[in-house]
């Protein structure tokens, strides 16, 4: 008997992994749109994060902590399936808010 291990990723650097937030698939009128209509989304539930890039030979900590909300910049980041699920990889500075 085999079992699933889940895949774990530790991002590099100022990178983030987030699993973009689902968009309501229908209008205000009640009409669904087709797949080609959907605007990308840019919100976000951070899954890991890096331990922050270095500058001037010091670690700078990372603003984000993983759990948090967050809404990055429309076309950002590389997209990757992380065991059947989209994930995003971001860099920091793509992050441009925390959702409190």
């Amino acid at each position: 008997m085999t079992t699933a291990t889940k895949t774990i990723l530790r991002p590099m650097a100022d990178r983030v992994v987030v699993r973009p937030l689902k968009r309501e698939e229908k209008t205000a009128g009640g009409l669904y749109l087709p797949e080609n209509a959907k605007e990308k989304p840019q919100e976000a539930e951070v899954i890991a994060v890096g331990p922050g890039r270095y500058e001037e030979g010091k670690r700078l900590p990372m603003d984000v902590t993983v759990g948090q909300k967050i809404v990055y910049s429309k076309y950002s980041g590389t997209e990757i399936k992380l065991d059947g699920e989209e994930v995003l990889i971001l860099r920091e500075s793509d992050i441009l808010a925390i959702v409190e």
